[in-house]
C-alpha cells in the first residue's frame, strides 16, 4: 500500500478537471511546485470542496503517483477569505500566484518563496501598506531568491530609493513589510523593480491584464 506524504504548501491553481474533480497546482516547502487532483472536490459536501481554491495554506495529506498527486485531505491553516473578498487584494494577490508558478519547479525545494508568498498575501491586508508597494517588494524579493537582479537600480535616484532597494535585497522575508515611503520614492521604487522585472523576466502576466485595468487605469 502507498505511503502518503505530508506537505505544507499553498494552492496557486485550481481548475475543474472532470465531472467532480478539481486539478490543483501547489507550491510545496519540500518538493516545489506539485500537480494534484482533489478526487470528488466538487460534489456538494466533499470535505476537499473550499480547501482545494486559490490562496488556502496548510498541510497537504496525499498519495503520490506516476505524474501527479491524489489529495486525500488537508490541514488548512489559512483560506485568505479577506483577500477573495477584496476586489483590489484578490487582483494583487491572483498575480503574486501567477509570478509564484513562473518560477516554481518540481523537486526543488520553495521554502522562501513560499515564505514570501504568504507574508506578501498578508501584507495585502495591512491598510498602513500601499498595495502598489507590496507588489514592488514582493516582486523583488521574487527575483532575489531567484538569482534574477540587479545588485543596484539604475539611473538618478532619491538616496531612500537606493536604501528602499538594499533593505529588500537584505533583509530576511520576515522584516520585508516593516516600512512605508514617500510617494516620490515609491514612484522611483516601482519604476526601477519593473525595470529590473523587463531585464530578466519573459513571461507576459494574464493577472496584470486584469490588475492594470481594476487598479492602474
Amino acid at each position: 500500500m502507498r505511503e502518503q506524504v505530508i506537505l505544507t504548501g499553498m494552492v496557486i491553481k485550481s481548475a475543474p478537471a472532470g465531472e467532480y474533480d478539481r486539478r490543483l497546482v501547489i507550491l510545496t516547502c519540500e518538493r516545489g511546485k506539485i500537480t494534484a487532483f482533489a478526487r470528488g472536490a466538487r460534489r456538494p459536501g466533499s470535505t476537499l470542496m473550499a480547501a482545494s481554491a486559490p490562496f488556502v495554506f496548510g498541510t497537504f495529506a496525499l498519495y503520490e503517483g506516476r505524474d501527479a498527486y491524489s489529495l486525500v485531505s488537508v490541514d488548512v491553516q489559512n483560506y485568505f477569505r479577506e483577500i477573495t473578498e477584496d476586489m483590489e487584494a484578490a487582483c494583487y494577490g491572483s498575480y503574486f500566484l501567477e509570478f509564484a508558478d513562473y518560477y516554481g519547479r518540481e523537486n526543488l525545494e520553495a521554502v522562501e518563496t513560499l515564505k514570501l508568498l504568504y507574508q506578501s498575501l498578508r501584507a495585502l491586508l495591512k491598510s498602513a501598506i500601499p498595495n502598489r508597494l507590496v507588489r514592488a517588494v514582493f516582486e523583488l524579493k521574487l527575483m532575489e531568491i531567484n538569482g534574477e537582479y540587479m545588485e543596484k537600480p539604475l539611473g538618478r535616484l532619491e538616496d531612500s530609493t537606493i536604501y528602499t532597494w538594499e533593505y529588500v535585497l537584505a533583509s530576511p522575508v520576515e522584516k520585508l513589510y516593516t516600512f512605508t515611503v514617500t510617494e516620490k520614492v515609491l514612484e522611483e521604487f516601482t519604476k526601477c523593480v519593473a525595470e529590473n522585472k523587463r531585464r530578466f523576466v519573459d513571461k507576459t502576466f494574464h493577472s496584470l491584464d486584469i490588475l492594470d485595468v481594476l487598479v492602474y487605469k
